[in-house]
């Protein structure tokens, strides 16, 4: 059954996997989450604190973040997180963190990047520097974005982590040095770390089959030019980041993070249409390339995700139709030159 209010989806959302409950079990220290007032952040603070305390360990999980939303940090602690409001980018901010064995690092600009490129280049890849010299004795999780490689021909099933990087547009070109200064420092100082290049995340509230839902809700057209796309219920993106951590290593490891399919958005649009009761208007062609990742990597080595996208269409489709809360940040899925 879809989740039917915000409770449930909260709750489904950061319910641990069974394998993110036995690492918690043996995953040795605290954890800092960077970024953690994002969109997938609270929820993967959530699971790992209920990880933790269904696996009987006490541990610190530390989120950090510029809390201007009110209410955010107060949620948070609700659930037994400590917070710290900080500004990262603030002069010596990085510094004063506490050291902690485990850092999950979700910082970074992705919306708006495009008129504010000097601020995307500083969050994406000079806050990371500052990151690595606090943390270089810990064990980092670090997310990326498919984003780097680029567009591929459809038919080729999505780009591998050993594909040639390809980035379009400032934001992905940021999101590459974001990872080359990870890379550096996993390289020159040892410092464990795990690359998380995540596309797309969905969490009712928002994500590439919500942005097609709320299209066809609302009588809108649905760009078909950039026709294919991959997501992951944001459930299974936290649990199998979580479980990442135990895959941190130097050099640093790297790995796609999606579901177990290439969706076409014409066919999810149809879909959609069906499950509304509504005609689907198109608009434009599909172009024969798209930005799409190849997931093997992580279903051999982290786990295949629990909810089908058969699923996950049905959830948003619920969603949607009863008017549940979206948090208004359309993915921009579609843009094909890079610019956000």
């Amino acid at each position: 059954m879809p989740p039917e209010n915000l409770e449930e989806l909260e709750e489904r959302l950061s319910r641990p996997t069974p394998a993110v409950v036995d690492l918690m079990r043996v995953l040795p220290g605290d954890i800092i989450i960077l970024g953690a007032a994002g969109k997938m952040g609270p929820s993967l603070a959530r699971m790992a604190k209920r990880a933790s305390d269904e696996a009987g360990t006490r541990r610190r999980i530390i989120a950090v973040s510029r809390f201007s939303s009110p209410g955010s940090a107060e949620e948070l602690q609700s659930h037994g997180i400590e917070v710290i409001a900080s500004d990262l980018l603030a002069a010596n901010a990085v510094a004063y963190l506490p050291h902690v064995a485990n850092v999950i690092y979700m910082a970074g600009m992705k919306f708006g990047s495009t008129g504010q490129e000097p601020m995307t280049w500083a969050m994406n890849a000079w806050l990371p520097g500052l990151v690595c010299e606090r943390y270089h004795r810990s064990r980092i999780v670090a997310f990326s974005t498919g984003n780097v490689y680029g567009l591929v021909p459809v038919e080729r099933g999505g780009s591998k982590e050993e594909d040639a990087l390809n980035p379009a547009g400032e934001y992905a070109m940021s999101c590459l040095g974001r990872e080359r200064i990870f890379q550096h420092f996993s390289q020159t100082r040892g410092t464990p770390v795990s690359l998380i290049r995540l596309n797309y995340a969905c969490d009712l509230r928002y994500g590439v089959m919500v942005d097609v839902a709320q299209k066809v809700w609302n009588d809108e057209p649905v760009d078909v030019r950039m026709g294919y796309f991959n997501t992951i219920w944001q459930g299974d993106a936290n649990a199998l980041s979580l479980l990442s951590l135990a895959k941190a290593q130097s050099p640093a490891w790297t790995v796609n993070l999606t579901g177990t399919a290439t969706l076409s958005v014409r066919e999810v649009a149809k879909s959609f249409g069906e499950l509304f009761g509504k005609s689907v208007q198109i608009e434009g062609k599909e172009a024969p390339d798209a930005l799409l990742s190849n997931p093997y990597r992580s279903f051999v080595e982290l786990g295949i995700p629990f909810v089908r996208d058969e699923e996950l269409t049905e959830w948003v489709a619920s969603w949607v139709s009863s008017g549940g809360e979206s948090l208004g940040k359309p993915t921009h899925f579609e843009s094909r030159d890079g610019r956000f």
